[in-house]
């Protein structure tokens, strides 16, 4: 039931503003909607996990939030093994988890009510789409209590159950990840596995699975065996359709992905943005010596990506193997701002030049496109990339800020000023929680493209203060 004035509010004709940066007309009253990120559905989404431990959880829960944030969802998770770590300080031994221990069942219990009332915190008054929580979950008596509590506070819930009985993935998870646990830190390598072990053994007991039958009710994925089969049940929106596309397409098999910029083109050597130029006679030495490179880092089932862009196919050719290109991963367009230097952008738009300085990631160029756009546009490609083992992405400046972001999870507001120099590759090696980089730069010198983050944004900043971070050129 509405009150008098919100009635007069909601159905009052409502005035429209333009938001410059986005450069679309919007209610005014609404006008902060836009700071929440992209809505794609009507309430928030708690995502549950369920396994035994070792089976992947944690490294689903992490990749997931990655994944959702990058697209533009806003996400967290609220992985319930730290909260115990952090109410609990010193962790002796398995015995903790057995399930007659009646201390620490009620240990357990509240921190599993403290990452909730936080959940709640988060995705109703903080502004979060998505939540996910990541425990084991492993009894239906658990799920259904965090079901009532999704239902009382108006979230949907879809349940990401990872099951495994592959003995050695099962180690290998164990090795890899829970050996740097806190729990394990002054342990050996033999007893903190025996421990480990034996806690699986606590849990395996009371382990009820999703049932397609007692549970049919309920949405959730179910991973078998790291992604050999899946099992699929009542997807009701876009969130969870997104989340079970992603997860069908992760995969866990030790592989690296290089990352590189073409070589220094015509424009570039000109502090101009974008265009379609060829490679200088520097670039065309850079793509010699990543030929050298790729050769010797003795790369099996290579995969070379290129976008439809002259310098990115140029400096692909001289690696003399097949490579496919991408209109996905041709460079960000500056709409009426191509081929321009900054100098001259300041010099004809110094309000557009400003705007963008206020709001890099969101800024959208005159016919043209922004960050954000950008990301949309290359998460087929992130898809791709997840599907794949060994890839040379040949790309542009603002596209490898964007696939790095995604791999570094860096936010919104880094992503538009990380540095991705020309002549350099970068090799990614994802690991268990995260991603390993390396950085070669080739020897070739080149011309600086990046633009350091100005202090002064305003819109009435003098031209040499709008300058002071354009790199020099010819």
């Amino acid at each position: 039931m509405l009150d008098n004035e919100e009635f007069m509010l909601e159905n009052s004709p409502r005035e429209l503003t333009q938001n410059p940066l986005r450069k679309i007309w919007m209610p005014c009253r609404s006008a902060h909607i836009a700071q929440r990120g992209v809505c794609m559905t009507n309430c928030p989404t708690l995502i549950v996990t369920v396994g035994l431990p070792a089976r992947g959880k944690t490294y689903i829960s992490k990749k997931l939030t990655r994944y959702l944030n990058w697209i533009g969802v806003p996400t967290k998770e609220f992985n319930v093994g730290q909260y115990r770590r952090e109410c609990l300080k010193i962790y002796k031994s398995f015995e903790f988890f057995r399930p007659d221990n009646e201390e620490g069942l009620k240990i357990r219990r509240q921190c599993a009510l403290a990452a909730l009332n936080d959940v709640r915190q988060y995705l109703s008054v903080e502004g979060g789409q998505v939540a996910v929580f990541d425990a084991t979950n492993t009894t239906r008596e658990r799920r259904g209590t965090i079901v009532k509590f999704a239902e009382q506070n108006g979230f949907k819930v879809f349940f990401v159950e990872s099951v495994c009985e592959d003995p050695d993935v099962i180690a290998q998870n164990i090795v890899q990840v829970k050996l740097d646990s806190p729990d394990y830190i002054h342990c050996n390598t033999e007893e903190a596995i025996e421990d480990f072990m034996k806690r699986i053994k606590c849990y395996e007991s009371s382990y009820q699975p999703l049932d397609e039958v007692l549970d049919r009710d309920l949405s959730y994925i179910k991973i078998i065996d790291v992604g050999c089969r899946f099992l699929v049940n009542r997807v009701l929106d876009h969130v969870q359709s997104r989340i079970v596309y992603y997860l069908m397409n992760i995969h866990i098999t030790p592989r690296s992905i290089y990352l590189c910029r073409h070589g220094e083109s015509d424009l570039n050597i000109k502090g101009r943005i974008g265009g379609d130029s060829a490679l200088s006679a520097r670039g065309k030495e850079y793509a010699k010596c990543l030929r050298k490179f790729i050769q010797e880092q003795n790369i099996t089932d290579l995969k070379v990506w290129t976008s439809q862009m002259k310098r990115t196919i140029q400096t692909a050719e001289s690696l003399g193997v097949p490579y496919e290109q991408w209109k996905s991963l041709n460079e960000i367009d500056a709409g009426v701002c191509e081929e321009m230097m900054y100098e001259e952008i300041q010099q004809h738009f110094p309000l557009e030049f400003a705007l963008r300085d206020q709001d890099k990631y969101r800024y959208r160029y005159p016919k043209g496109e922004s960050y954000e756009d950008l990301v949309q546009r290359l998460e087929p490609v992130i898809m791709e990339l997840e599907r794949q083992e060994n890839v040379l992405v040949v790309c542009h400046q603002a596209v490898m800020r964007c696939l790095l972001a995604y791999f570094l999870d860096k936010t919104a507001d880094e992503l538009p000023y990380l540095k991705c120099p020309l002549h350099t590759v970068l090799k990614l090696t994802p690991m268990a929680y995260g991603c390993k980089v390396e950085s070669v730069y080739l020897g070739v010198d080149s011309v600086n493209t990046h633009r350091d983050r100005p202090e002064n944004v305003r819109a009435q900043r003098t031209t040499e203060d709008a300058l002071l971070t354009v790199p020099a050129h010819l």
